[in-house]
């Protein structure tokens, strides 16, 4: 396993994407006084998940982000990327070539990946455990650490040896299952507490389950007696519209019989109207000719007076002879 590629956008001087390919051998950067060597070094720890900005140059986690310059503006994050050839299996992962990110922006939002995939920094120190490879670990000896290794105490130094050794991950799972095994004597005693408490509320739990099982045999028989009830007044009622139906079929044949015999009664009415229009013309009729009968007969009364005076005039002329 070696590193093959770092990568870098937007970290304290590498504005633009910078990338720097490493070949098996001896990879020397060289340069003058700020030119950014440093920096290099830095993002490696960076990405790695160096947590103190005291060991990255800086105050806060922003200063790792370019703050721009009189002829650019500032980024608003900061990403790097180690790529690492795995071909001899040495990180325990399914790939010949693992890449790590760690990407920062300035709102204070942080992520890492491995291989393009979110995950946590512990999963990235997991990974890189007992290989030599780490923010801590003896293959990143910047400017003074050869002295400060040497000057530690001899429990420090005994870090490094172990770190090479490859012993590390197991005793960060030693401490590990040691806590959780705390952890564990620490619930058994909370969970003897709680039983403790328990077993004293016990008895009033039984008389309240015993309550609360007689209220729900009672729900459930006034749930019984209200389907009953429920079932005997929907049954009445069914009764009830059955004989309103009947009822109402009653009604409607006796106002279709009796609208029947209107219709009749009305036909009748028509025709007596049309015989009383003809009896009374023919009343009219008779008393037009009782009319006239009775003028006939006044003139014939009148013309048979004075006929009659006419003769009772030639009698007296006669007498007189």
């Amino acid at each position: 396993m070696y590193l093959k590629k770092l990568e870098m956008q937007g970290f304290k001087s590498f504005a633009d994407k910078t990338v720097l390919e490493f070949m098996p051998g001896i990879t020397t950067v060289i340069g003058p006084n700020g030119s950014g060597k440093s920096n290099i070094s830095d993002a490696i720890r960076w990405v790695l998940g160096e947590q103190s900005m005291k060991s990255l140059r800086g105050a806060k986690s922003e200063d790792v982000i370019f703050s721009g310059t009189q002829a650019r503006k500032s980024l608003g994050f900061a990403e790097v990327s180690l790529i690492f050839d795995n071909q001899d299996n040495k990180l325990p992962v399914e790939f010949t070539e693992v890449t790590v990110t760690r990407k920062l922006y300035r709102s204070g939002e942080s992520q890492y990946f491995i291989n393009k995939t979110p995950c946590r920094l512990k999963d990235i120190i997991e990974l890189f455990m007992d290989t030599g490879i780490g923010k801590d670990g003896y293959s990143i000896i910047g400017q003074g650490r050869i002295d400060e290794i040497l000057s530690n105490k001899s429990e420090d130094r005994r870090n490094i040896f172990e770190e090479a050794a490859g012993i590390v991950k197991y005793k960060a799972r030693k401490l590990e299952a040691e806590k959780k095994l705390e952890r564990t004597k620490l619930n058994l005693l909370r969970i003897n507490d709680i039983l403790a408490e328990i077993e004293q509320n016990l008895e009033p739990l039984k008389l309240q389950a015993g309550k609360a099982k007689e209220f729900l045999d009672l729900r459930e028989e006034l749930k019984q007696i209200e389907v009953g009830l429920f079932i005997h007044n929907i049954e009445t009622y069914k009764e009830s519209l059955e004989k309103i139906i009947s009822d109402e079929k009653i009604l409607v044949d006796q106002n279709d019989d009796e609208n029947k015999t209107v219709e009749k009664l009305n036909l009748l009415k028509q025709n007596l109207k049309i015989e009383i229009d003809n009896i009374t013309a023919e009343i009219e009729n008779i008393q037009n000719f009782g009319s006239q009968n009775i003028q006939e007969k006044e003139k014939l009364n009148s013309r048979n007076k004075c006929i009659k005076r006419k003769d009772r005039k030639q009698q007296t002329k006669q007498s007189k002879i």
